[in-house]
């Protein structure tokens, strides 16, 4: 695909483009950095044609929608989308006793989990304050998954939560016009497949789950999706990290580093990048897109530089032997489309 060009979400009328940028780093996600390198970047990305935004209230406690709406503030609303999230509000609180977590420095307010209905609109309300607008284009049930609530048993507790609540809300929203795809952010393939099953969803948010290392949603989601088209738009195509920087020390897979047989994965795909001169993190961008349900990847970036690196792998030739070399060595599933 070419940076122009523009695939349907879903079943609705948007139209996104196939590179977007990811704004948790916006949040200080492992590091702060300055407001200005922040409005930078995302100029940098709006220049660059990356028109498909994807924050959250969670980024840095509202620091992320903040920098994202500063940044756009006088841009013509139509020549950019904005994907937001909602499951947590956010409440005033003593700096000194908010833990950010991966975020390592946060505004003073702590993230309180609410699925309900009227939850859902006070997010939704609280999300156009930050960022500064009138509607979001795609809104997104965020973090209704076990690794984010810690068993299947509570999963299953926020997820009817949601789908007796919040759904009711989005789906209001969706009629109304102030939004216009609605969706769940998850780092599970279950998990998307409980809510593809269960409503009228649009598109979701994969993080991490359909990229080089990973493609079990082959198996049962993605088939799922073109049934009820559903689109999914890529985060994490990088692993959070591996994909990018390679094999070695330091190297970081799912948000820790990575363990030896990931490591080992990654230097075996890695010598066929460098019998094919393909960069590895061209070909980690590249691949998802390959799938017709594949709508966007939408990688993160935190200065003007790392967003010219995504747009450049992005641009990036790879011939079709690179991925059949891939599968013959059994490091890419034979059943995975690839890019033409």
């Amino acid at each position: 695909m070419q940076l122009g060009d523009r695939r349907i979400l879903g079943r609705t009328r948007l139209e996104v483009p196939p590179l977007g940028f990811g704004c948790a780093p916006l949040g200080n996600m492992y590091a702060e950095f300055s407001d200005e390198q922040a409005r930078q970047t995302v100029q940098t990305a709006f220049d660059l044609g990356l028109g498909l935004f994807d924050t959250a209230p969670l980024y840095g406690h509202g620091l992320a929608e903040h920098r994202l709406g500063e940044a756009l503030r006088w841009r013509p609303r139509d020549s950019y989308l904005l994907s937001t999230k909602v499951g947590r509000l956010l409440r005033p609180r003593d700096p000194a006793t908010v833990d950010g977590g991966l975020f390592k420095k946060v505004l003073p307010f702590e993230g309180v989990y609410d699925y309900s209905y009227d939850g859902v609109m006070r997010s939704f309300e609280d999300s156009l304050q930050r960022l500064g607008t009138w509607r979001i284009d795609i809104l997104l049930i965020h973090d209704v998954d076990v690794w984010t609530h810690g068993s299947e048993a509570a999963r299953e507790q926020r997820f009817r939560e949601v789908m007796e609540g919040g759904y009711r809300a989005l789906l209001e929203l969706r009629e109304a016009g102030v939004i216009g795809a609605i969706g769940a952010g998850i780092n599970e393939v279950a998990a998307c497949e409980a809510f593809a099953r269960a409503g009228d969803f649009d598109c979701f948010l994969l993080a991490g789950r359909y990229t080089l290392l990973e493609q079990g949603a082959l198996d049962s989601l993605l088939p799922l999706c073109a049934e009820k088209g559903i689109s999914l738009l890529i985060g994490g195509p990088y692993n959070t990290g591996i994909l990018a920087t390679g094999a070695g020390p330091g190297a970081w897979y799912n948000y820790a580093p990575a363990p030896p047989e990931i490591q080992e994965r990654v230097r075996r795909i890695e010598a066929v990048c460098a019998e094919f001169d393909v960069p590895l993190p061209a070909a980690a961008l590249q691949f998802p897109l390959g799938h017709p349900n594949v709508a966007s990847v939408v990688p993160g970036a935190r200065s003007p530089e790392e967003v010219r690196r995504n747009h450049e792998w992005f641009a990036t030739p790879i011939p079709a032997a690179f991925w059949q070399a891939l599968q013959d060595r059994g490091l890419l599933r034979g059943d995975a489309p690839t890019p033409a």
